[in-house]
């Protein structure tokens, strides 16, 4: 069966969204990307500010609320009916949850061809990335790096501590069917 949705899992700033650009670049055929970060992002204020919503403490940690959660079910859906309408996705997300939340893909993946990627990066490298990005509060990716890879099962996975997202993104292509 052809792969249809690729899931590339990994903690702040392991290098996701560089991956998600070089498989667009070098996938023969078009790839749409969704990301955890749009949703948050397109998502109004007020559920920044809210216990309902999602919150980014100081050093790092993210909570999640119950209005964040129906949300963020939606754009599991969403991007579940894009594929099965025929769309190529590749998914770049955080799994808080570590199993939980790739159980929570693979619901509304069900049916669905899907290729598991973990995205690693040392807690080190991932930090200075942090620093260097700007735009995330420090302490996220060390908190993340290992945890969001627990329990989690994987086809593929690549480590972008001293792998450049291009040659990450052509492993990860060698597995697509």
């Amino acid at each position: 069966m052809t792969t249809q949705v690729i899931v590339l899992n990994g903690g702040s700033s392991s290098g996701k969204s560089g991956i998600t650009r070089c498989l667009q670049a070098v996938l023969p055929e078009p790839w749409l990307a969704v990301g955890v970060d749009t949703l948050v992002e397109a998502m109004p204020a007020s559920m920044q500010t809210s216990d309902a919503g999602i919150a980014f403490a100081a050093d790092g940690g993210v909570s999640v609320g119950p209005v964040f959660r129906d949300l963020e079910a939606a754009w599991r859906e969403g991007t579940a009916a894009m594929a099965r309408a025929g769309a190529r996705i590749i998914v770049d997300d955080v799994f808080l949850g570590g199993a939980a939340s790739q159980q929570r893909w693979q619901q509304a993946l069900d049916g669905l061809e899907v290729l598991w990627v973990g995205v690693r990066c040392s807690s080190t490298v991932a930090a200075g990335r942090e620093i260097a990005r700007g735009d995330r509060a420090r302490g996220m990716a060390a908190a993340q790096a290992e945890t969001v890879h627990r329990g989690v099962v994987y086809d593929v996975e690549v480590d972008t501590t001293d792998t450049e997202s291009l040659e990450c993104a052509r492993i990860v292509a060698a597995r697509v069917r």
